[in-house]
């Protein structure tokens, strides 16, 4: 089994018991580490599949949480992690270059009109 295949099954298994599959949600319930971007993308093109929720390699019946972790758990070990951590700084910082960079302009506009 794929860890694509893994996470779809995941993901089928939530929507089948009502939830909606979110990146948290089914990083708890799978077996294996998964990198983010992986599980992200592969949610992105998930569609539901009611009953691809075992592989077919095997006979489990159910893919178990590996580990019972709450959401806030899980955000926070996110979080926590320097690469994601960076990545979410370089954008905000971006985007506060642009917003200050828009200020000045306005700023500039209303210093000539009082002018």
């Amino acid at each position: 089994m794929t860890i694509i295949d893994e996470i779809s099954i995941c993901a089928n298994q939530l929507a089948n018991a009502g939830k909606k599959p979110t990146v948290a949600l089914v990083k708890a319930k799978l077996r294996q580490a998964v990198p983010l971007p992986t599980l992200i993308s592969t949610l992105k093109t998930w569609q539901h599949e009611p009953d691809f929720i075992t592989s077919n390699t095997s006979q489990a019946k159910e893919i178990e949480p590996q580990k019972s972790t709450s959401d806030s758990e899980l955000i926070n070990s996110i979080l926590n992690n320097a690469a994601i951590k960076a990545y979410i700084e370089g954008i905000v910082a971006a985007e506060l270059v642009d917003i200050k960079t828009e200020l000045a302009k306005l700023k500039g506009n209303v210093k000539g009109k009082l002018s």
